[in-house]
């Protein structure tokens, strides 16, 4: 490494890769502008670490900022280095990762700096859907800066000394930062679903590294394959007791228990992650009514809605999965739409995305009906109607309009209590059974929630080599 090899930011280099894999790039180059006496002073790497190197054996191009020098700041030779390596990256098909301790721009390199940011937000973005980009965050990511990690795909952030903001605490008009810190990691995975993961530094590079270990290469060659030692027929016994929870449920049917859910603090009615099955990695999206902790004590309780944060969570899963060829299941489990002031002013567009996403997406798509499946908010998660090759119900599934009893009150709403529940029984037969909606092809099999595991290993290796075309066109407006 260059020289500065002591630094924070070469240690989190070494600590990321596998051991004594990291090549540097650009070790020797320094800053260029003599403005402002800064030719007086000392910029090695001119403040940013490049290279590549390997996570369990994959490559990966890695940039990591020194607040040592210069305190991190963005100059012209920064962003060219960083810029340059998403070349490579490009070129190779290999992920990136940033690890991002850095003040801003650099003040005394005015529009050069300023360019340089333009520069990376164009690799950025030619890069986005063609190589994974991943963010760790450990210092300060205010200002443009913190347009980086919203351009990437994932966003890890340091829990005790890591600032992400736009606008400082500060500087937001009726706030200081003792009543909010909105550049807290706990307000940007709680509050704005920017992270999706937050924790100490350790934990953070342990989380990149098992991310990668999870994710393709990039968006045509699939390196996230490994040899399965499960049972591919392993029966879940206590799956339905799972419905409500429906993390552990993912973790129950993954290969060997492996889930790693993504904004986990964000919209916690819908489950976003990844798991194995048979070993191929699969993006799993799920409703959630009930959170469970390690000790199996539930801690909080939600209706089986959607709501707009979590329609616009899944909706970017989704799109990323499909970017990167990756197949998506879900479990769903859902009545309605969330009714409140805040989410009916963002609702509709929310759900629409939601269902776009859906329906765009071409990679294997299975669905389980694990509880409810009413209305709209159904066929947005993944119905039939809307694309999904598969879909399995388990025997106590509901599917249809709306609740077989507010049904009946609509249609005889002048009738006596006995007529009405008469009705909603027969509602109940003829409208809202998982039978019913079998005989109409809606649902392809009814399965016990304990074989789901073999249903849906089967399923995505019949799917295995699907192709669906759509008509031609620059790309959506949705």
């Amino acid at each position: 490494m260059s020289n500065t090899a002591q630094s924070a930011a070469s240690t989190r280099i070494a600590s990321l890769l596998d051991a004594n894999s990291f090549v540097e790039i650009g070790g020797q180059i320094t800053a260029r502008s003599t403005d402002f006496n800064l030719s007086a002073k000392e910029t090695p790497s001119d403040g940013v670490i490049t290279g590549y190197g390997v996570i369990d054996g994959s490559l990966v191009y890695v940039y990591s900022q020194d607040a040592t020098v210069l305190n991190g700041t963005v100059g012209e030779m920064h962003a060219k280095k960083i810029a340059r390596l998403y070349d490579f990256a490009m070129k190779t098909g290999a992920p990136v990762i940033g690890l991002i301790d850095c003040a801003g721009m650099r003040l005394q390199e005015a529009t050069d700096a300023l360019n340089g940011f333009g520069e990376i937000y164009m690799q950025q973005t030619k890069a986005s859907g063609v190589i994974p980009q991943i963010t760790g965050i450990f210092g300060t990511c205010g200002g443009g800066m913190a347009m980086i990690p919203a351009l990437t795909d994932f966003t890890l952030m340091e829990e005790k000394k890591a600032k992400l903001f736009v606008n400082s605490p500060n500087a937001i008009e009726g706030n200081e930062i003792s009543k909010c810190d909105t550049s807290a990691a706990e307000y940007q995975a709680k509050e704005a679903g920017l992270v999706d993961f937050k924790g100490s530094e350790e934990d953070v590079l342990a989380q990149i590294r098992a991310l990668v270990t999870m994710l393709p290469a990039n968006n045509e060659d699939d390196m996230s394959y490994e040899e399965c030692t499960d049972d591919l027929n392993r029966v879940c016994k206590d799956l339905a007791n799972c419905a409500g929870d429906t993390s552990i449920a993912l973790s129950q049917i993954s290969d060997n228990n492996v889930f790693f859910e993504v904004k986990a603090d964000y919209a916690k009615d819908m489950v976003c992650g990844f798991i194995k099955l048979n070993g191929s990695t699969v993006g799993a999206v799920a409703n959630r009514t009930e959170i469970y902790d390690a000790e199996g004590n539930l801690t909080e309780t939600m209706d089986a809605v959607l709501s707009a944060r979590g329609a616009r969570k899944a909706a970017d899963f989704v799109k990323f999965c499909d970017a990167f060829n990756i197949p998506v299941l879900t479990l769903t489990n859902v009545t309605g739409f969330k009714a409140t002031k805040c989410s009916e002013a963002n609702m509709a567009k929310a759900v629409a995305e939601l269902t776009y996403a859906f329906a765009d997406a071409t990679v294997p798509k299975v669905n389980v009906i694990v509880g409810k499946a009413y209305g709209s908010a159904y066929l947005a998660m993944n119905s039939k109607s809307i694309g999904a090759d598969m879909v399995y119900a388990w025997p106590n599934a509901e599917i249809g309009m709306m609740d077989a009893k507010l049904a009946a009150k609509i249609m005889y709403a002048d009738s006596d209590a006995a007529t009405i529940n008469e009705k909603a029984a027969e509602y109940a037969t003829l409208q809202s059974s998982v039978e019913s909606a079998a005989r109409r092809g809606y649902v392809d099999t009814i399965i016990e929630a304990e074989d789901t595991r073999k249903y849906v290993i089967g399923a995505f290796e019949m799917l295995y080599t699907k192709r669906e075309d759509r008509p031609s066109k620059k790309h959506g407006t949705v």
